[in-house]
C-alpha cells in the first residue's frame, strides 16, 4: 500500500488484522513487541486507543506494514464502536445482557462501597483469561476503573 494515500482508522484495522491473520500471531505476541498490555493492544488495533509513534511503528514493522498505517494508529479515535441498536454477535451481545441483567446490581454496589460517582473507563485496565474448570472452561475478566465521585460546584 503506498504511503501517498491516506488510510482511515477503519482500513488501518482491517489491515492490520488481515496481515494478524497472515502472520498467524495472536494479540499477546503483538502486545509483546509494542510493550503494552494485550487487552489494549487489541483495542488500539480496533480503532478504540492511541498508539504513539514508537509503538505504532513497532507494529507495522511486526506486520511489514507502511507508514500509513502506522500515522492512522496514531490518531485519536472515537471512541464507542457499536451501533446504538442491541448488538447480534452472540459474544458482545451477551456483554449487553450481563449489563441489562447485573447493572443495577452493579451500580448499587459501587455506590455502596463508593459513594457517588462513577468507575472510570479512562484510568483504566482489563484483563481477560482463560480459567480451566472439568465442567467446562471460564472466561475471567477483570475491570479495574478508578472512582470518580462526582462533584457538586
Amino acid at each position: 500500500m503506498s504511503d501517498k494515500k491516506s488510510i482511515t482508522r477503519e482500513m488501518a484495522t482491517e489491515i492490520i488484522l488481515h496481515a494478524k491473520k497472515e502472520k498467524g500471531l495472536t494479540f499477546d505476541e503483538i502486545a509483546e513487541i509494542v510493550g503494552r498490555h494485550p487487552v489494549w493492544t487489541a483495542s488500539a488495533i480496533m480503532g478504540q486507543a492511541t498508539m504513539d509513534e514508537d509503538e505504532a511503528e513497532k507494529l507495522a514493522q511486526l506486520l511489514e506494514l507502511d507508514s500509513g498505517v502506522a500515522k492512522a494508529l496514531q490518531e485519536i479515535p472515537y471512541r464507542g464502536s457499536l451501533d446504538e441498536t442491541i448488538p447480534v454477535d452472540p459474544l458482545i451481545y451477551r456483554f449487553y445482557e450481563m449489563i441489562q441483567v447485573y447493572g443495577t446490581s452493579m451500580k448499587s454496589i459501587i455506590h455502596e462501597k463508593f459513594g457517588d460517582g462513577i468507575m472510570s473507563a479512562i484510568d483504566f485496565k482489563m484483563d481477560i483469561e482463560r480459567k480451566e474448570d472439568p465442567n467446562g472452561d471460564r472466561v475471567v475478566i477483570t475491570l479495574d476503573g478508578k472512582f470518580l465521585p462526582t462533584k457538586k460546584w
